[in-house]
């Protein structure tokens, strides 16, 4: 490209509310976007951050980082932010299901006896982007796994949500400061900066590197 390519990563939870006070979170903690956004950030590019409710606090003086609470708030974000920028990174823990009905101004009282929750499931974001991006744009997948059947889940959700990579995460690593990664590429190849756990920031780099020479090879 000639140009610097235009970086857009998600990261962090959503918390999707039950009621004023109490919501379904992950423990997701965002180390990995915003270690993204700064490695894209060094490298010149036009970064913006969408990140979820943690508290990690990310240094926004070389990016434009942009906040959200649940699956609907990031929802719009990516419907506004995306059509500006060239690569996706959607490295947030998106909540699969959120409650049915949300009890607005007060909280839910403790009760006898049992309490269930209705919940419906949220829409898959990465997965309706597809329909919505550009030839010349790069989306990147998450896939966050037990450690049996990791790259196996990671290439159906390559295949269903019609992802150009996607990285393949154990769960255990979940919340960690390292990361020991597989990125899953379309035909089948399958890469890794080393083996064994690798920070954060490493795989960052790697990643961002890897992915913006597949940008600029179009």
């Amino acid at each position: 490209m000639s140009v610097a390519p235009r970086i857009l990563i998600t990261a962090g939870p959503t918390h999707e509310p039950i009621d004023e006070v109490r919501f379904l979170g992950n423990r997701s903690s965002g180390r990995l976007g915003i270690s993204l956004a700064r490695a894209a950030a060094s490298r010149g590019c036009r970064t913006t951050l969408l990140l979820g409710p943690t508290a990690l606090a990310p240094d926004d003086s070389e990016h434009t980082v942009l906040r959200f609470q649940s699956c609907a708030d990031l929802e719009e974000l990516l419907h506004d932010q995306w059509p500006d920028h060239d690569l996706l990174f959607m490295a947030a823990a998106v909540a699969d299901y959120r409650p049915r009905e949300v009890l607005r101004g007060g909280k839910l009282r403790r009760r006898p006896g049992e309490l269930s929750l209705d919940l419906v499931a949220t829409p898959d974001l990465l997965a309706e982007l597809a329909d919505r991006s550009r030839p010349d744009q790069l989306r990147i997948g998450w896939a966050l796994e037990p450690r049996s059947g990791l790259l196996e889940s990671a290439r159906a959700k390559l295949e269903r949500k019609r992802l150009d990579a996607i990285v393949a995460n154990p769960l255990e690593t979940l919340d960690a400061d390292g990361i020991e990664p597989l990125l899953v590429l379309p035909d089948g190849a399958v890469r890794t900066p080393r083996s064994g756990t690798v920070p954060k920031a490493e795989f960052a780099g790697w990643l961002l590197d890897i992915t913006l020479g597949m940008l600029a090879d179009g």
